[in-house]
């Protein structure tokens, strides 16, 4: 196995527990960081590529562009998440059922 190949099987692997905790966790904040393991799979995958080419810097660029993104998102996140904990008084997103519509 090569080493992009570790990569990818990184990055499927931490994609996958990603996924796993979003669809399985109900607790707002679990749900965050599992969006956050998907983000990190995918800045993998953007690394693995800029080491297949060095020229070019294209992987790097996204990579960083992505966790800028990756911050600003999750603290966006945790604002909106601490305000319906402030009014709900629970992250359980199953038990907000103000915000179905």
């Amino acid at each position: 196995m090569t080493q992009i190949e570790l990569y990818f099987l990184i990055s499927i692997i931490l994609f996958c527990i990603g996924i796993m905790i979003v669809l399985i966790k109900k607790n707002g904040i679990m749900i965050l960081m599992g969006i956050e393991l998907m983000l990190n799979a995918a800045n993998i995958n953007f690394v693995a590529f800029a080491m297949k080419s060095p020229e070019a810097i294209h992987g790097i660029m996204f990579s960083l562009f992505l966790i800028v993104m990756a911050a600003a998102e999750a603290a966006v996140a945790l604002a909106i998440i601490l305000r319906v904990y402030r009014f709900y008084k629970t992250t359980d997103v199953d038990e907000i059922a103000d915000l179905k519509g």
